[in-house]
């Protein structure tokens, strides 16, 4: 087996060369700090207590807490055995700011930290106050030194632990935010999607409906009656030419979105002269509408024209209905809209779950509205009802 594709586990951090400098650093602020402090620096005691406790940093981001265990006892045993009169904590400061730093989950370092440097502190006072040959006050003035720098390193440490805490809190919020933004612009590009879905789907099959109609109404009125003939002919070129502005509006709001589109929006104003272009000889339709049409907002009156539109288109693919009533009503606070026939239901049940009756229910759900589509009930026929609300509109 190929040892080096073993991965190392995740708790272990490798010596890295910062961790030797840090290492011959601390070795010689031990001797620089005896030495100005006027201690004894010589090869017996200062020189190898400087290089052990170098040593132990080595290992101080695996075991901080064995490294600052072994450094306070070899502290301790270099001082009661009267090989060094160095300090007690200030030649620990690099190992007791690493534990108390240390960050890793389930490692209370702070805590292991303050209760070591606690314990060798009131071991110092016992020794200096009973076996030192240093007096009370002198003794009293030094530990409370020690003991100050005690506390301004572990404040230090944690300082920068907590600094430490929020930069990686910060990155895990930035990455989930980076990643909440790619999921909202997957749903926006999805709408989207839906969106063009719907109205290639409402314009290009309303078209091809109404287009086939008024040519084979052409194809059967020629011979016997040109005028008539060329009347549907002409009504099938003005829906081609419409449902040629409604694709250029569309790829020009895609391909510039926010800008206004080319030409007039279908909306419930146009809704009348839908209803001409599809009222034929076999299919008698009726318009009732009522109320302000002009003052629909833009999303409402789009989608009120849609489902009007894809109602009547299903209308003349499936039903093969004689009459079709379409009621558009404008006012308290809501706009509603329904269209019932009197064809097949069997039909129509057959093409009710389409993209065409889908796609009305979601226009009319996006706008916070209730849709129904489906059999009239005990008489032939199939209704389509949508009431979308509009806050302020008046009654």
């Amino acid at each position: 087996m190929d040892r080096s594709a073993v991965p190392a586990p995740a708790d272990v951090r490798p010596v890295r060369p910062v961790d030797w400098l840090l290492a011959a650093g601390a070795a010689l602020a031990v001797l620089a700090g005896t030495a100005g402090l006027g201690a004894r620096l010589d090869m017996a005691g200062a020189l190898p207590l400087a290089l052990w406790l170098g040593s132990l940093l080595l290992a101080r981001r695996r075991w901080p807490l064995a490294a600052l265990l072994l450094s306070v006892q070899a502290v301790i045993v270099f001082r009661t055995s009267g090989l060094t009169d160095a300090g007690w904590v200030w030649p620990l400061s690099a190992a007791y700011a690493t534990l108390a730093a240390d960050d890793r989950p389930g490692r209370p370092g702070l805590p292991w930290a303050v209760g070591v440097g606690l314990t060798e502190l009131a071991f110092a006072a016992a020794w200096e106050t009973t076996a030192g040959a240093a007096t009370s006050r002198e003794a009293l003035g030094s530990l409370g030194a020690e003991a100050l720098w005690l506390a301004v390193l572990l404040a230090a440490a944690t300082a920068y632990r907590n600094r430490l805490r929020w930069r990686t809190e910060l990155d895990r919020r930035l990455m989930r935010a980076a990643r909440e933004s790619d999921l909202e612009a997957g749903r926006r590009i999805a709408e989207a999607r839906l969106d063009i879905a719907r109205e290639l789907h409402d314009v290009v099959g309303h078209t091809l409906t109404v287009v086939g109609l008024h040519l084979r109404v052409a194809a059967e009125a020629v011979d016997d009656s040109p005028r008539e003939a060329r009347a549907a002919i002409d009504t099938a070129q003005q829906v081609r030419t419409e449902a040629v502005r409604d694709l250029r509006a569309l790829m020009h709001v895609l391909r510039a979105p926010g800008e206004a589109p080319e030409g007039p929006a279908a909306g419930v104003p146009e809704v009348a002269a839908l209803v001409d272009r599809m009222r034929s000889a076999d299919l008698d339709i009726r318009l009732d509408a009522s109320g302000d049409l002009a003052a629909v907002p833009a999303p409402v009156s789009l989608a009120v024209h849609r489902i009007v539109q894809e109602a009547l288109t299903n209308t003349v693919r499936h039903s093969g209905a004689s009459r079709a009533d379409v009621i558009v009503r404008c006012g308290d606070g809501r706009v509603e809209v329904s269209l019932t026939d009197d064809g097949r239901t069997p039909a129509q049940e057959s093409g009710a779950n389409g993209h065409g009756v889908r796609g009305m229910g979601e226009r009319v759900r996006a706008l916070g509205g209730d849709f129904f589509a489906g059999p009239r009930g005990e008489a032939e026929g199939w209704v389509v009802r949508a009431a979308i609300p509009v806050p302020g509109f008046p009654p």
